[in-house]
């Protein structure tokens, strides 16, 4: 189980959105794949990293997912820390990497011989500095939906949008 001072730690690093199914922003430490980084104090002798889905999903729930289990995202926001008991309102779900694969696909997040679309996928540079853009406006401006899509979609502040 989770340290009431690791719980504590990780809420300052989440922003919720003003709905209840909004993303829960994380805006800690990001990996160079553009998913959050949490440190816990572990078993107490060393530290353990994870993403914070996944320390929120242990905490919740008390089971601690092996390597080979992910938690895939329905709002398709690495950042996104949204998890629930209630699966209908969580923004994460338990799968396998072979779903996983079809998420990426149904989302054009996949790039392969039968992609039409010579962009239809962020390298993992750019998927990073996504991640890291939005972290970052989060972090200055609060949640801002504007800013927020203007980050994700790397559009500069003095660039008009189409709606």
């Amino acid at each position: 189980m989770a340290r009431a001072s690791d719980i504590e730690r990780f809420w300052t690093y989440v922003v919720k959105g003003p709905s209840t199914d909004d993303c829960w922003i994380w805006v800690g430490a990001v990996g160079d794949d553009g998913y959050g980084r949490f440190w816990t104090a572990g078993d107490g002798t060393r530290q353990r990293t994870m993403r914070p889905q996944r320390f929120l999903y242990r905490h919740l729930t008390g089971v601690d997912l092996t390597p080979d289990v992910m938690l895939l995202h329905r709002c398709d926001v690495p950042l996104c820390v949204h998890v629930d008991v209630d699966r209908d309102a969580s923004h994460v779900r338990i799968g396998g990497a072979g779903e996983n694969q079809r998420d990426a696909a149904r989302a054009g997040r996949q790039r392969n011989r039968h992609t039409t679309e010579r962009f239809a996928s962020l390298t993992r540079a750019d998927r990073v500095a996504r991640s890291r853009r939005l972290r970052d406006t989060v972090r200055e401006h609060g949640w801002d939906p504007e800013l927020m899509a203007r980050a994700m979609s790397g559009a500069d502040s003095g660039q008009d949008t189409l709606w």
